[in-house]
């Protein structure tokens, strides 16, 4: 017997997490149980993963496409949410108003991630993506006490609604020239349908354009330094990580089709925005006194150095793609959660100078705070650095000597601004960051973000020393095929 929609499963077990959530919250308000219903319904999707495993490549209708892209990047964004639920618990406990709701919106837009990265038809592309954002607008805006979170919420809003405009706008054109919505036929119609065609080339302009809004990239980046500082510290970790890669996800399953180098005009524009991103991510976090906005710029040129891998041909484009973004994954967790643990009930732990003299009071904290931005310098025994090199290696393989180039180049600024971090955490506090400096001693880290802690970091350094582990994962579940 054949069950056709059990692919969905994933998706299942999270909708009946919301409403399992939402009827316990009907009959009694507990921050305890919806955290561990919350827990319960990660799990569980991530364990039916496994179900699944036997049974890709499968689809389910037109919609949905579940192969091994899919079912790693499944696997990713739910393991970053099980981390972001976890870092949430005690950051929510000791603040005034009601946490439960919050893991309604946790995994409503896990929800919507999961449909991202198993789309495979324009409108489960709108679908996932719109649930996602309609989650994240409230979770960034969650807490109502602070003034900066509702103008991130606002600014996220606006920017979120005129990305989807451009999507609609370039959905719309595709569909009238090629008369399907699904990525395979759209793949095979460009051919013909691009030569001497004026309004091809405007469609994939405005998806690109579209696409780089939520993914941040240059010179659709305005929002994300703003959103990043003013949004809580958990929740700009779930935005760093699950809503940045799920939509990656879906653009390089969008483009799986499309050969770049048989279009150079594509190829040059997300050539350009790839070495703009580069470029400007890591200028303009030189000049940051903020932790989160600093990490902000980096994320900007983390993606483009994600699109040096992107353009490269072949099979080791998709490879070194899901490659990086699990040490992107792992590295960025682990930055927001440190922020994250250090942060009170007055504001997020984010300046530099909050940081000054935190190996003397929390060293093991300080210690894994290092790791973790070395990781995202690329310096070697780090999963960064594996992850730069893949990359390397798929441009070169693919002679995109221009990114190439500036990707080694932009990474040697790069490492100036996060030794700068490293540096603070070993020197005294001065004057102006005694206070807050003292102020981090203040929180009890409790034991569960002590233990996910220590999991990214001792992920971090495994995949670092010894990659092959996770390049076997990979290789078995055939992503790239």
């Amino acid at each position: 017997m054949t069950f056709p929609f059990l692919p969905l499963l994933p998706l299942v077990v999270i909708a009946a997490g919301l409403v399992l959530i939402m009827i316990g919250l009907a009959l009694r308000r507990s921050h305890r149980l919806t955290f561990a219903l919350t827990l319960a319904a990660i799990l569980g999707a991530l364990g039916s993963l496994a179900v699944l495993l036997p049974l890709v490549p499968c689809r389910v209708g037109l919609l949905l496409l579940f192969d091994g892209l899919a079912l790693f990047a499944s696997g990713l964004v739910l393991a970053a949410g099980l981390v972001v639920a976890v870092l949430s618990y005690d950051y929510l406990k000791g603040r005034e108003g009601r946490p439960e709701e919050f893991y309604l919106l946790l995994l409503g837009a896990l929800l919507g991630a999961l449909v991202l990265v198993a789309s495979s038809h324009f409108v489960s592309f709108f679908l996932g993506l719109e649930i996602l954002s309609i989650s994240l607008y409230p979770m960034i805006a969650y807490l109502r006490d602070r003034p900066s979170t509702t103008e991130a919420a606002v600014k996220y809003l606006i920017t979120a609604g005129a990305s989807s405009a451009f999507l609609l706008f370039g959905m719309a054109i595709i569909y009238g020239l090629t008369g399907t919505m699904e990525f395979p036929g759209i793949g095979r119609s460009m051919g013909g349908v691009d030569q001497g065609q004026l309004m091809m080339p405007v469609a994939m302009v405005l998806l690109i354009i579209g696409m780089g809004f939520k993914l941040g990239l240059v010179p659709f980046h305005l929002w994300t330094p703003d959103v990043y500082e003013g949004a809580p510290a958990p929740v700009t970790a779930f935005i760093a990580t699950v809503s940045k890669g799920a939509v990656f996800a879906l653009v390089l399953r969008y483009f799986t089709g499309v050969s770049l180098p048989d279009h150079p005009a594509l190829l040059a524009v997300f050539l350009i925005v790839a070495v703009a991103s580069m470029f400007v991510g890591n200028l303009l976090a030189l000049f940051q006194n903020n932790i989160k906005r600093l990490l902000a710029y980096s994320s900007i040129a983390h993606f483009g150095y994600l699109l040096v891998a992107f353009m490269s041909a072949g099979a080791l484009r998709v490879s070194a793609v899901t490659y990086y973004l699990t040490a992107y994954f792992v590295t960025t967790l682990g930055a927001f959660g440190v922020v994250t643990l250090l942060s009170t009930g007055e504001g997020d732990a984010d300046r530099i100078e909050d940081y000054e003299g935190l190996f003397g009071r929390r060293p093991w904290l300080a210690g894994v705070f290092t790791v973790m931005l070395l990781s995202l310098a690329g310096l070697p025994l780090t999963a960064g650095f594996m992850a730069k090199a893949y990359v390397v290696a798929a441009g070169v393989g693919s002679a995109l000597w221009l990114p190439v180039l500036t990707l080694v180049v932009t990474s040697g600024v790069g490492l100036f601004y996060y030794l700068r971090v490293v540096a603070a955490l070993f020197r005294e506090p001065g004057a102006a960051g005694k206070g807050a400096g003292e102020g981090l001693s203040g929180p009890v880290v409790a034991l569960k973000g002590k233990v996910v802690m220590a999991v990214l970091f001792v992920l971090l350094i495994w995949w670092g020393v010894y990659p092959a582990g996770l390049l076997t994962v990979i290789s078995l579940i055939g992503i790239g095929r």
